[in-house]
């Protein structure tokens, strides 16, 4: 299955999306494959039969969000220097978000920018993070903070990385395909609530069905200036709850579930979402083997971490919500912030 991605508005930027077995990749200059030891240690041997290149670099960084920040990315940019890499190679980043953020985020800089392409091996990264060019590091301030919007060549989605994935990884995928369900396709929130992911069938469909949304909305909207914004839903919260846990508690789908959570209690609280429907999502995050619940230690110092994020322009935070029902979406740029507030305060801890 191939799904094009076609940037009209930046220079008729155009790539695929290949969901299928992984097949022989041939180039005509270095290449190097950015990974972490446990994806190496399953996967590597298997890759490196695949990739046709004069010359392959492996690049080894640590696992883990924690190391998704700038001392990593300026040691791989050291690893292609010493190489001696040009204009004309490619980057690979075979792994999950974390790899693939650093890698496209590497490749936008290095001699001012290189090709890279997309091979993720979790299902958050396959539904979501290898889709759409959004590439950068995390700092102490908060997520993301430092990067680029730069486009992979290809993204090769090979459904057979997901054998190796543990259980709580797979959740954290799940996780990102509910919010884009939510959002925009009712039908395909009725589709998760209503199969078992432990399909291969169930399990392709689910990604073909997020990938074509997420390249849908990418196509319409590159750089979130506006309908891309709403892939935000549940991270407005979901960033902040993982800033305050040091981005060691929780995986980044799991902080999404929680996120979710508080952003429908907010929702309902200005009538935009049913107390049903908003129970009903929990339950379906709940039955998908997701955390629903986070207990705030201070609801007035979680609100100002709103401000850290990308989201938050001229004073304002956006909060991204359903909109009536599921499968419809609002973003609110004018929420009072007693209102706010008073929702955090039922998530404090007591």
């Amino acid at each position: 299955m191939i799904i094009p991605i076609k940037i009209e508005n930046n220079g008729n930027i155009e790539y695929d999306i290949i969901i299928d077995n992984l097949k022989e990749i041939e180039f005509d200059n270095k290449v190097a494959i950015v990974t972490n030891p446990t994806v190496a240690n399953f996967h590597l041997e298997k890759i490196l039969k695949f990739i046709k290149a004069p010359y392959v670099e492996v690049i080894k960084v640590p696992d883990g969000e924690e190391y998704k920040n700038i001392d990593t990315v300026l040691f791989i940019l050291d690893r292609l220097f010493q190489a001696k890499f040009d204009r004309k190679s490619t980057l690979i980043a075979l792994g999950g978000g974390v790899i693939g953020d650093m890698t496209g985020f590497t490749a936008s800089m290095y001699q001012r920018g290189i090709d890279f392409i997309q091979m993720p091996t979790t299902l958050l990264s396959q539904v979501d993070a290898s889709v759409g060019g959004k590439t950068g590091v995390n700092n102490k301030y908060g997520k993301n903070l430092i990067g680029a919007f730069y486009q992979p060549k290809a993204v090769y989605i090979d459904p057979v990385f997901l054998d190796t994935l543990p259980s709580r990884e797979f959740a954290a995928g799940v996780a990102e395909a509910i919010k884009m369900a939510i959002m925009f396709d009712k039908d395909f929130y009725e589709f998760i609530k209503s199969n078992k992911l432990d399909k291969k069938e169930a399990v392709i469909e689910l990604i073909a069905r997020s990938v074509k949304l997420k390249a849908d909305v990418v196509n319409q909207d590159e750089k979130e200036s506006g309908i891309r914004a709403v892939l935000n839903y549940g991270h407005t919260f979901g960033h902040v709850v993982e800033n305050l846990t040091n981005y060691t508690e929780y995986l980044h789908g799991e902080a999404v579930a929680i996120g979710m959570v508080m952003a429908n209690e907010l929702a309902v609280q200005l009538g935009l979402l049913s107390k049903e429907e908003a129970y009903d999502i929990k339950e379906t995050l709940r039955k998908n083997s997701l955390p629903t619940n986070f207990k705030i230690e201070n609801a007035k110092e979680f609100y100002e971490h709103f401000f850290l994020d990308k989201k938050s322009s001229k004073g304002k935070i956006s909060f991204i919500l359903p909109n009536g029902k599921i499968g419809t979406n609002i973003i609110k740029k004018d929420i009072p912030k007693e209102i706010v507030i008073s929702v955090l305060k039922k998530f404090e801890r007591v």
